[in-house]
């Protein structure tokens, strides 16, 4: 693979802005630094700026050539990067560490960002396409929900698009790598809350109790069942419970009990199944027991649905740019989860895993000492601006 030229002279630049937005981190919808920061690149790049969809994101409009040249068609394609950092406390020691006890880059998102404005500011240099770019800088994506905030503020309306793509830096594949999935890529990822109520009483005298306790431990045994046997083997399903709460006293059996967790699924219908047969569960367990189930599954980010033909188009892409064999397209499906979904729900695209190699730190994402891996940033831009060309090829 061979980064060009005009790529390698601005990656020092880039670097430099990648360590300044990695220095100010913010979390979802405070991203006024952030925001500030991105728009006054893109402005110096000459794009068209817009703000304050979902809040603090930022819109850059880049046309293609004049039509005299051979440019300025009709096709728009937009690009998305998120903004956001996490609320941990970094523990690296670099000169470029977060200035912010609580908030921190552990996912990467500065690497986004700065990758897109470089492809923004290689891309208004060169001018080199046939049509519209939108750079879309999207605040909340760790668990905010920012891109579905883009969206209700009229993001598709005011800027229709073709096409939308997305891309994440992926610890734990090599450098100069890519994966890209041909349908689910990210898991849907929902939560649950869940109180058992029985009839409480002394401890010495459980006769005299319906003990929500011993309910809620039958039914958190009760919903391995729907991976286990409920489930297509073949098709992932994550059902965890992270929390329980009960009691007041040793010798109290208390009134009720309370669970809380996560389920997660990669396939739009077992999603809606596995809810019902959560809901089932709880509720038969918990009579089985004399008590009552107050079920609540509450509906996060959907499944991550990359269209095939998009896929293909960004496979072709990549398989130019870094060579067949570094292409991975039978990769699993991460159970985490990722708010392009909703953008992907809305318009055609493909989000693609960058290979991060192991990093500095050798930390996977959302690690206290995770940095973004500064060497894929050529690699980054260098794909933006293949797939613009190859979206929107001149005539």
């Amino acid at each position: 693979m061979r980064i060009s030229n005009e790529i390698i002279n601005i990656v020092p630049e880039i670097k430099k802005w990648r360590q300044q937005l990695h220095a100010h981190p913010e979390l979802g919808y405070e991203e006024e630094w952030t925001s500030n920061f991105v728009a006054e690149k893109l402005e110096s790049f000459g794009l068209e700026i817009h703000r304050g969809l979902g809040k603090t994101g930022i819109i850059g409009v880049l046309k293609g050539l004049d039509p005299t040249l051979g440019g300025g068609g009709n096709k728009a394609i937009g690009l998305r990067a998120d903004m956001d950092a996490l609320p941990m406390t970094e523990e690296n020691d670099f000169s470029y560490k977060s200035k912010f006890e609580g908030r921190m880059h552990a996912c990467g998102h500065d690497g986004h960002t700065a990758m897109l404005l470089g492809a923004a500011k290689l891309l208004s240099l060169k001018n080199d396409f046939n049509g519209t770019v939108y750079f879309i800088f999207q605040p909340a994506e760790e668990g905010g929900g920012g891109g579905l905030a883009m969206i209700d503020d009229g993001l598709f309306e005011q800027f229709p698009m073709d096409s939308v793509w997305g891309m994440h830096n992926w610890p734990g594949m090599n450098e100069g790598t890519v994966a890209i999935h041909k349908g689910s890529v990210m898991a849907a990822a929902d939560k649950f809350e869940v109180t058992i109520i029985g009839n409480g009483g002394h401890a010495a005298m459980p006769q005299a109790t319906n003990d929500p306790v011993l309910a809620v431990t039958a039914i958190v045994q009760a919903l391995q069942q729907i991976v286990s046997r409920k489930q297509n083997p073949l098709d992932a399903v994550v059902v965890s419970v992270t929390q329980i709460n009960a009691g007041s006293g040793f010798n109290i059996i208390p009134q009720k009990a309370d669970f809380i967790g996560t389920i997660r699924t990669v396939n739009p219908d077992t999603r809606i199944n596995v809810h019902k047969q959560f809901t089932e569960i709880c509720n038969a367990t918990a009579l089985a027991y004399g008590c009552v189930a107050e079920v609540s599954v509450i509906k996060g980010y959907p499944v991550t649905v990359n269209d095939v033909q998009s896929s293909e188009k960004a496979i072709e892409v990549s398989s130019n740019l870094f060579g067949k064999d570094s292409v991975k397209t039978n990769m699993a499906p991460s159970m985490g989860a990722e708010d392009f979904a909703y953008m992907l729900e809305k318009i055609p695209g493909s989000y693609i895993w960058l290979g991060a190699g192991e990093g500095k730190s050798g930390c996977m994402l959302h690690n206290t000492k995770y940095d973004f891996n500064d060497n894929i940033i050529p690699l980054g831009i260098s794909y933006w601006e293949q797939l613009v060309k190859s979206e929107l090829p001149l005539r």
